[in-house]
């Protein structure tokens, strides 16, 4: 049986639960930003903004382990979504301090935001509609 890298990402979202702090990297060329939230999706903490390069990647762990102690939380995820070639030295970085990285399809998070908003403006709707008729 051939393992897929999607069936190992499906697992480990799978396994997130109330003890995970989840972050999220926008990876950019120079300077990436970081935002973390808790297993039902509350902001945790301040962003944090950190250059592309192994300084910037130990501020990021020390920002992980610095929220992971304040929460009470005993693991983490991280996701980022693969642009370009500026991602590839982050995940592997991570991976040696045995931190479990996810990467995003980035057509599907462009897909799911489209529906979110196409989503909200139909309950904008419904609300506005059903508040006029008393």
């Amino acid at each position: 049986m051939k393992f897929k890298m999607q069936d190992k990402q499906n697992q480990l979202i799978e396994s997130i639960s109330d003890r995970h702090l989840i972050v999220g990297i926008d990876i950019v060329q120079q300077v990436h930003v970081a935002r973390a939230v808790n297993y039902r999706g509350i902001v945790v903490g301040d962003p944090l903004t950190f250059e592309n390069n192994e300084i910037g990647f130990a501020r990021l762990l020390n920002w992980i382990n610095e929220l992971k102690a304040t929460k009470r939380l005993i693991s983490e995820i991280v996701g980022m979504e693969p642009t370009g070639h500026y991602w590839l030295s982050l995940p592997k970085w991570l991976y040696d301090q045995n931190i479990d990285v996810v990467t995003v399809n980035p057509h599907l998070v462009k897909k799911n935001k489209v529906t979110e908003i196409i989503h909200n403006q139909k309950v904008i709707k419904k609300t506005l509609s059903s508040s006029l008729i008393w």
